[in-house]
């Protein structure tokens, strides 16, 4: 199931103004790359400028046919067509075609040019990097900026290098230092970071895997984890090194297809989900070749991780076509408790798509199906976040929410479902944000808070998505243009610029809408939720904080740092982190009996004092004189075990009247509690009095009653208390003596 909350995640948009009509797009290092239908040439625009003004453009060697950015290395890498052939090319240092630098690289894999490469720091390298079957996909890792390439049986990684020119020709270092050193402050001010001793990016190639009955329609890599995905079938495989000579390139090697005789029937695989260890089960084998490379480290091990393969449902009128998956990621995530120079991500997610459903599996310390998202419409591309799930359909763009905070919460403090700390489930449920409607969207990808489309609208169809608005009656203020406006040249395609709001200004609408639920009933489920789902959102971005230097520090891009600010005032973040778990312990402490506990943990993590809590549990007028379980619960919690915090004895007296009406059976351990040494004993007297009189006499409450008149220093009255009970008369004389 999923809840449907009309929230805003959307602040503004704006029109890119290209002069082509964009074929591919993709998002990195600030900036958004275009290529034009058909064209071989690439423009890049900067997304942290109002307008997206033009950075540079440079011709491509082919026509490109896929584009992806990556953010360690800042480099891109291209699958372009010449000639009737398909090449791979990876283009580094693009940034410097802004300074109008006409000179551009071009070397092979694994060669440094002598010449013009002493001065690569200043001019755009083409790598071309042979294969021996044609690439059909490729992906570049976020963590280590490595390159996985599908071809159309094997897949090939490349390791990214960063290699010093220095090292290979001592005698060009002046030359070299000299050249850098001069062009250092005019490049700076042009907002571009250099070295006085640059590196220069290489590729070498590691591992080539080879797949059986699987063909690569998509690509994933991040760390050790590799992924890879056919028409209907995901793979997760990790790949290690190891210095172990065995591989599992003998025997995996055995697998072979057995249903090669029976070529005259068309069998249709069954439907399958085989998580951790059971997914080498599954009828793909994967066999390691060596490189052959002398300074290789080790030997690769691999390990299964996951497998779905999914069957399209003919009897529901379903085709090959419309159950194809899409959209395949591997998401890293990292925690505040990690080194900043620690390469591995805390959390790795694998994401991926139906038209009609989407998959998130957690990867690490156990794989874990987190969420399946249902959509409303059949969705062409999906893109995660660590905030949201883009998706787009022909006509909309639409967000839910996503569960990586939850599972780095609880890698980074194991303890956190305690009684000391708390956070809501990863299994949660998912809720959609709201639908945005656009025409003839096509393609989406996402650079921080920028959410970059590509629509093509068809004329004939441009009436069906107006009708769909005023159905829906979903209206929204842009400040910068309407969605179904096109760009003043009245071209039929549009590239829009979609900015999302901070999950600050998201959490304080969420407040607010929760407050509709809170004021007809307090302890609506959908109340509950919406707060669990504001929760995660400043987990989020307190992760993020704290993740922010690591990647400043690691990533060579100049616009990186303007990506990675979140909220500008941490203290507000935490302040708001405050508040919410006081929300969410005020739902628990008035819920049902089976989550009533949470409101213990929720309650310590507010920060608020008891006498705060109190006041927020007190029954409202024209309401039943009753607390909740979960208040009651934390309350004796505190009593018990908080035995260095002393109450006031307005607030002491209160605890008393609050266990009088809810528990009387807990009055006698209550009063017992060293926080409620300030009690009034007068009061407190009459109030066991009455318990006396309705529930009986019994030594613990004797002697409760006898502790009271001793603090009222009136000894016969404790006297005759005590000699109630012959067990309690030895001790009542020797206070008698003591006290005279």
């Amino acid at each position: 199931m999923v809840h449907v909350y009309n929230c805003h995640p959307f602040s503004s948009q704006q029109i890119v103004q290209v002069e082509q009509e964009p074929g591919l797009i993709c998002c990195g290092g600030g900036a958004l790359f275009v290529v034009a239908t058909g064209g071989c040439k690439v423009e890049a625009y900067n997304l942290e400028k109002e307008g997206c003004p033009l950075i540079c453009r440079f011709a491509t060697m082919g026509t490109v046919k896929s584009i992806q950015h990556s953010r360690m290395g800042d480099y891109l890498v291209t699958i372009e067509e010449k000639n009737c052939a398909t090449y791979l090319r990876a283009y580094t240092n693009w940034r410097y075609q802004a300074e109008g630098k006409a000179r551009v690289g071009v070397r092979l894999l694994g060669h440094l040019l002598r010449g013009a490469s002493v001065r690569g720091g200043a001019q755009m390298e083409i790598i071309e990097i042979p294969l021996s079957e044609r690439p059909v996909t490729v992906a570049c890792c976020p963590v280590t900026g490595d390159l996985l390439v599908g071809c159309e049986n094997t897949l090939v990684l490349f390791t990214l290098r960063r290699q010093n020119q220095q090292s290979q020709n001592q005698s060009q270092q002046m030359v070299q230092s000299t050249w850098t050193n001069s062009q250092q402050s005019s490049s700076q001010s042009q907002g571009q970071i250099m070295d006085s001793n640059p590196n220069f990016l290489d590729f070498e190639r590691s591992v080539i895997l080879h797949l059986s009955q699987m063909k690569p329609k998509q690509v994933a890599l991040c760390g050790e984890y590799v992924a890879v995905q056919g028409e209907l079938e995901v793979l997760v495989v990790k790949l290690e090194t190891s210095s172990d000579p065995k591989t599992l390139e003998e025997s995996d090697t055995k697998k072979t297809d057995h249903l090669e005789d029976h070529v005259d029937f068309q069998i249709l695989p069954i439907h399958q989900e085989l998580l951790g260890d059971r997914a080498k089960d599954c009828d793909i084998a994967v066999s390691i070749e060596k490189t052959g490379l002398e300074d290789s480290k080790g030997q690769y091990t691999l390990s299964y991780v996951l497998f779905r393969r999914f069957t399209p449902d003919f009897f529901q009128g379903c085709s090959v076509e419309e159950t194809q998956l899409h959209s395949l990621q591997l998401y890293p995530l990292f925690t505040g408790n990690q080194s900043m120079s620690l390469q591995e991500p805390s959390c790795v997610f694998c994401f991926f798509s139906l038209p009609s459903a989407g998959y998130l599996y957690s990867l690490k310390g156990g794989v874990e199906l987190l969420s399946a998202y249902q959509y409303p419409e059949k969705v062409l591309k999906a893109v995660l976040t660590d905030y949201l799930l883009h998706v787009i359909t022909k006509s909309a763009l639409q967000c839910f929410t996503v569960r990586c905070a939850a599972v780095a919460a609880r890698i980074e403090d194991p303890y956190i479902d305690s009684t000391m700390k708390a956070c809501p489930p990863c299994s949660m449920e998912v809720c959609a944000l709201r639908i945005q409607l656009f025409i003839g969207l096509r393609s989406v990808c996402v650079y921080g808070h920028h959410v970059v489309l590509l629509s093509a609208a068809n004329a004939e169809t441009t009436e069906e998505p107006e009708r769909t608005t005023q159905r829906r009656g979903l209206s929204r203020k842009w400040t910068i243009s309407s969605p179904k406006e096109t760009s003043t040249a009245g071209h039929g395609w549009n590239l829009y610029v979609v900015d999302t709001v901070s999950p600050l200004t998201l959490y304080q609408e969420m407040v607010e809408y929760s407050q509709r639920y809170a004021e007809t009933n307090p302890q609506a489920q959908s109340l509950r939720h919406l707060l669990s789902e504001a929760h995660l959102l400043l987990r989020t971005s307190l992760l993020q904080t704290s993740e922010q230097q690591r990647i400043i520090e690691e990533d060579s891009s100049p616009s990186l740092q303007a990506d990675t600010e979140g909220p500008s005032d941490s203290t507000e973040l935490e302040e708001a982190f405050k508040q919410n778990c006081a929300q969410l312990g005020d739902c628990f402490s008035r819920g049902s009996q089976r989550e009533c506990h949470l409101a213990l943990p929720y309650y310590r993590m507010s920060g608020l004092s008891v006498t705060e809590l109190m006041a927020r549990n007190r029954p409202l007028a024209g309401r039943p004189q009753s607390y909740g379980p979960g208040f009651l619960f934390y309350l004796k919690h505190y009593l018990f075990e908080e035995t260095e915090q002393v109450l006031s004895q307005e607030a002491a007296d209160e605890v008393i009247d609050i266990f009088s009406q809810s528990e009387p059976s807990q009055l006698v351990s209550v009063c017992a509690s060293p926080s409620l040494i300030n009690t009034s004993p007068a009061k407190t007297l009459q109030i066991l009095q009455h318990l006396e009189n309705t529930a009986g006499v019994s030594v613990p409450l004797t002697t409760t009653m006898a502790t009271m008149m001793l603090r009222l220093e009136d000894l016969p009255e404790y006297t005759r208390l005590m000699e109630r009970h012959a067990e309690l008369e030895m001790y009542g004389c020797c206070v008698c003596v003591w006290s005279k």
